[in-house]
């Protein structure tokens, strides 16, 4: 087929702000995790489907299936829906206290 680029499970983005190796990150409607360590405004490869250990509220407690949104601002995952985006599910259930979430990542809609 002439006209297919990619699989998209991986895909090329500016990123706002710097990236390690493994930061979760939302540009646009896009919501993926770093490959590798990726400079304020240069272009780096995101993983975008998936099951990843990403930054959490320590205080959200979300049971295995819970949906997480992603809080832009502090640049990690909450169980709040108001003002975020939902970017995935938990796969396991998380205690309180713990700094990251085990997400199933989601394609982002509107």
């Amino acid at each position: 087929m002439k006209n297919f680029v990619q699989c998209g499970d991986t895909l090329t983005i500016t990123a706002p702000y710097a990236l390690n190796s493994g930061d979760a990150v939302l540009v646009g409607k896009i919501f993926g995790v770093a490959v590798a360590n990726i400079a304020n405004g240069a272009d780096g490869e995101v993983i975008t489907e998936g099951v990843f250990d990403v930054t959490a509220l320590s205080t959200d407690t979300p049971a295995q299936g819970a949906v997480l949104y992603w809080d832009t601002v502090n640049k990690r995952l909450t169980t709040t829906s108001a003002g975020n985006t939902r970017v995935g599910v938990a796969t396991v259930a998380k205690a309180n206290g713990v700094t990251t979430a085990r997400i199933r990542l989601d394609e982002v809609v509107s």
